[in-house]
């Protein structure tokens, strides 16, 4: 018969080893894969049964089982914070835990570079967070949405600035989109302003400039003339004629070579049609494309073509004769470029 003693010992070093074996499932390592850090989502709207099926499906622990006990005792199970965490590799259970309950969240940085159309953003949106492009389009859509802050659906786009947010993945779109229209109130500085102004500009009309002049080159060295050239056209009341614009108003982003019939296209955005600015922006212009309008130099430039190389730069003229010579270049280089480039391709 164990002597009461010898009972006393083993059921403390049951306890012990128990107590340890305890400690090392809820605090030791527990995490159950191979990249060193992943990202877990949930969605709004979640419940304590729907975070424990996603931990299992995605195998974000080796024992998902033990995590709900914990959960349940320090009450995570009663508030369940959307969005979205990183759970690094080696995490224990109680790690786990703690980052879902605080509802410490990894902010998504929305990366915006050159966009042309509301889909290319809401889709870029909806690639990134929990709402759905639609919901996105239908923010962009609304007038009367739009209208808290001074923007239409055609100068919607204006309130995004290229550049990189850092924004929670269930924020809502409309947070989302009054963090951008924000963070462009701050782009605008009083600076920025008085040049507009000094144009004969809103800050819509210099963005909406600079986003033809961002379609119509790539060159900084350049972007400062071509916006010289149109500001130039609208003090004389020349119509615009930018060629971006046409294409915008189709909708065809592959057109290489804007032809006659083209121009003829009926839509507010097309510039040959139209006099002054298209009604909204064609493209997020880059930082520098909106700065290099603001600094656009005083030149008694009315035209620009392509020159006849892939360099990327343009030919500049004050009078029509000597830009149909540089016109007539261009489009000679360009037809036997595509022909070249055509024949190079065929099999």
């Amino acid at each position: 018969m164990r002597s009461p003693k010898k009972s006393f010992r083993f059921i403390f070093l049951f306890l012990v080893v128990f107590a340890g074996f305890a400690a090392w499932r809820i605090f030791g390592s527990n995490t159950n894969f191979t990249e060193a850090k992943k990202s877990f989502y949930i969605k709004t709207g979640s419940n304590f049964n729907d975070v424990i099926k996603q931990l299992e499906e995605q195998q974000i622990l080796k024992n998902p089982g033990t995590f709900k006990l914990i959960a349940q005792q320090i009450k995570y199970d009663e508030n369940i914070k959307p969005g979205k965490y990183i759970i690094d590799n080696g995490f224990s259970i109680f790690n786990v835990a703690k980052i879902l309950k605080s509802g410490r969240q990894t902010p998504v940085n929305l990366v915006i570079t050159k966009l042309r159309t509301k889909e290319d953003f809401a889709q870029k949106v909806a690639s990134n967070f929990e709402c759905d492009s639609a919901s996105i389009m239908a923010l962009l859509k609304s007038n009367d949405s739009l209208k808290n802050y001074g923007l239409d659906s055609n100068t919607a786009m204006t309130a995004i600035i290229p550049n990189t947010y850092a924004i929670l993945w269930n924020t809502s779109p409309s947070r989302l989109f009054k963090k951008l229209y924000n963070e462009q109130e701050k782009f605008w500085t009083e600076e920025r302003r008085k040049k507009a102004a000094g144009l004969n500009l809103s800050i819509r009309q210099a963005y909406t400039l600079a986003s033809i002049v961002e379609e119509e080159s790539n060159k900084d060295e350049d972007k400062g003339k071509i916006a010289s050239v149109y500001l130039n056209r609208m003090e004389t009341g020349m119509r615009l004629s930018a060629d971006p614009t046409v294409i915008f108003a189709l909708k065809d982003f592959t057109i290489k070579r804007v032809y006659k019939k083209y121009t003829e296209f009926p839509s507010p955005f097309n510039t040959y049609l139209i006099s002054g600015l298209p009604p909204g922006p064609i493209c997020t212009p880059s930082i520098k494309t909106i700065d290099a309008v603001l600094n656009a130099p005083s030149t008694s430039y009315l035209y620009f073509v392509a020159q006849p190389n892939l360099t990327g730069y343009s030919n500049f003229a004050t009078d029509f004769q000597e830009h149909l010579v540089f016109a007539k270049q261009y489009q000679q280089w360009l037809t036997e470029y595509l022909k070249a480039k055509e024949k190079a391709q065929q099999p």
